[in-house]
């Protein structure tokens, strides 16, 4: 209780962190992967959260991240390094939890806070836009397109349209698949998608 005494809330908290990250070195120390990952910031994290899962964390959410997508100049080249370390590592987090006998128990969700605009500009790069791709992958998932993809001449002031509110894939991944009520965290019911 932070209000009865304030420094013993931070004590507890200092500890509590102490111990965690003890524990997290000792699980990560003890399993070593046979799969090759990306030695990139995604690639890493991936990789601690396989060697994590492994040693048995009790963690239901995990975050790794892969900056560099605010290419406002020479995109394409940018992007296409971003999207091959992407499917690297992925494809090697997937081999991993695959080997670990734990793939079907985990789900990756990807998110962005901003999309980028259709048009190029005259950088050879785009500016913030509104829509962005999700994925969803996953062993338990059926593989394919939900929703269509966005017209790239139906435009909302330069913007692409989104399809589907990303709001309906937060309100998706907690309900169906951590068994959590959503409106309490987004703040109102949104529909749910079909995965």
């Amino acid at each position: 209780n932070l209000s009865a005494n304030p420094l013993d809330f931070l004590e507890r908290t200092a500890m509590d962190a102490q111990v965690s990250s003890q524990k997290i070195r000792e699980v990560t120390k003890r399993y070593h992967s046979k799969v090759a990952y990306p030695q990139s910031q995604l690639g890493r994290g991936l990789q601690l959260i396989a060697q994590m899962i492994a040693g048995g964390l009790t963690s239901r959410v995990y975050y790794a991240s892969q900056g560099g997508y605010d290419t406002h100049s020479q995109q394409q080249g940018a992007h296409r390094n971003l999207l091959t370390d992407f499917s690297q590592a992925m494809d090697a987090f997937a081999k991993d939890l695959k080997e670990q006998g734990n793939f079907s128990r985990v789900l990756v969700m990807t998110f962005s806070e901003f999309g980028r605009r259709v048009a190029e500009n005259a950088s050879g790069g785009t500016d913030h836009g509104t829509a962005a791709p999700m994925y969803l992958i996953g062993e338990r998932f059926r593989s394919n397109l939900i929703g269509e993809h966005p017209s790239l001449s139906d435009l909302d002031h330069g913007d692409l349209k989104y399809r589907i509110d990303f709001r309906s894939v937060y309100a998706t991944v907690l309900e169906q698949w951590l068994s959590v009520a959503s409106e309490p965290i987004l703040g109102r019911k949104f529909p749910q998608i079909a995965i």
